[in-house]
């Protein structure tokens, strides 16, 4: 007989059943969520716009309140002997003798080359013995003509006193007249002979080759047994010249300065000097001249620039930077700040400029000052340093993400 009554067997749990699964809706629904806010943040990154690229220019505060020299203006340029010269002959000949060799320093005048000279010494002597001909000629003549005045005299005489026919007076007048007119021609004859030895001589002393003035030998261009002619012969068989011979009290710097700004140049402005070659050295010099003609091509105008105190370092056609300065014994000088014109807007009625500050765009009022040229100087609301966008800022508002293009 079966009892309703629960027992402990009822009150066992059955482990062999699977529990059942718990249901997360909470969880998926938030993993979802990141993952499209993450794919969301990655079109925005690479769909965002990309910053406007703007040409920049960092402002240069050339003035101050300092009263030592400022530099005003950078350039570059080469030594250059304002008295060099390639010596050559006034006659085509064969060099013989060459005294002179690179680095020997030669006074004016001194002997630097010797040519062959034996055709023109046997011409000189030539000359000289015909001189000597036309003088002993004329000797001759002088003799015979003094003998024929002398008869003359007795002729004459001799006609007055009617001893003599006027015919004979005639002949002996006629002979004196012919001696002293044969005279004259053998006195030209010597002038021409002493003329002709003189031009020789010249010839002569023209095979030898000397310094026009004093200087340092700095090429040797000819050797002995070449031939050597004042005009070139289209050959590489024919020298123009024995050596170059190079002042080096005249040495100076030539820079070619832009003529946009050639108006910062002015005579015996200071300026500072730098050799390549010895870069910790500052020499001081200062402009000599500025050549007034500018390069079309070039747009450059040329400017001198002399030293104050020469050095044996310096050397010809060595690469030299100059630093155009201000004088040292000016005033305190203005303030003054200069920028390309294309750098100055309009807005709202006023002057401004765009700056990059932190990789984006902000307006700034000025004072525009002065004009000149394509450049303006700025009174007030602009400091050394900042960084003007010259192109580039069309379109762009304030706040603008920007980035500066490579120089």
């Amino acid at each position: 007989m079966s009892s309703d009554k629960p027992t402990l067997d009822d009150l066992r749990i059955d482990r062999s059943a699977p529990p059942p699964r718990r249901k997360r809706p909470t969880a998926l629904l938030l993993v979802l969520a990141i993952v499209g806010l993450l794919a969301g943040l990655a079109v925005w990154w690479f769909n965002r716009p990309k910053p406007a690229v703007v040409r920049t220019l960092v402002v240069q505060d050339t003035g101050g309140s300092g009263g030592g020299d400022r530099t005003l203006l950078n350039g570059s340029g080469y030594v250059t002997a304002r008295r060099a010269s390639t010596v050559s002959s006034k006659v085509t000949g064969k060099v013989v003798e060459v005294l002179v060799e690179e680095g020997m320093r030669v006074e004016a005048g001194q002997t630097l080359a010797r040519l062959d000279s034996s055709n023109v010494e046997k011409s000189l002597h030539l000359a000289e013995a015909q001189a000597e001909s036309s003088r002993k000629a004329l000797d001759e003549t002088r003799a015979n003509l003094n003998q024929t005045e002398k008869e003359l005299q007795r002729v004459t005489k001799l006609t007055d006193e009617k001893i003599t026919s006027p015919s004979d007076l005639d002949r002996a007048e006629a002979d004196a007249k012919a001696l002293r007119a044969r005279l004259e021609r053998q006195l030209a004859d010597v002038a021409v002979a002493e003329r002709e030895v003189a031009l020789w001589r010249q010839q002569l002393d023209d095979t030898i080759i000397r310094a026009p003035f004093s200087g340092i030998v700095t090429v040797k261009n000819a050797q002995p047994g070449e031939m050597i002619s004042p005009i070139s012969a289209g050959t590489g068989f024919t020298r123009t010249g024995i050596c170059t011979i190079v002042d080096m009290t005249s040495l100076e710097v030539e820079v070619d300065v832009n003529e946009s700004y050639i108006n910062r140049v002015k005579a015996t402005q200071p300026v500072e000097a730098t050799l390549d070659a010895y870069p910790d050295w500052h020499i001081p010099s200062k402009v000599i001249a500025i050549i007034p003609t500018a390069d079309r091509q070039k747009a450059t105008v040329k400017v001198r620039v002399g030293f104050n105190k020469l050095d044996p370092r310096i050397l010809p056609e060595m690469s030299v930077k100059v630093a155009f300065q201000t004088s040292g014994e000016r005033q305190v000088a203005e303030r003054r700040i200069t920028i390309p014109k294309v750098a100055v807007r309009q807005r709202d009625g006023r002057d401004v400029v765009w700056l990059v500050r932190n990789g984006r765009m902000e307006p700034r009022g000025v004072t525009v000052g002065a004009t000149q040229g394509d450049e303006v100087t700025i009174a007030a609301g602009l400091n050394g340093g900042e960084r003007v966008v010259l192109d580039g800022a069309d379109n762009l508002a304030e706040g603008a993400r920007v980035t500066e293009a490579k120089q």
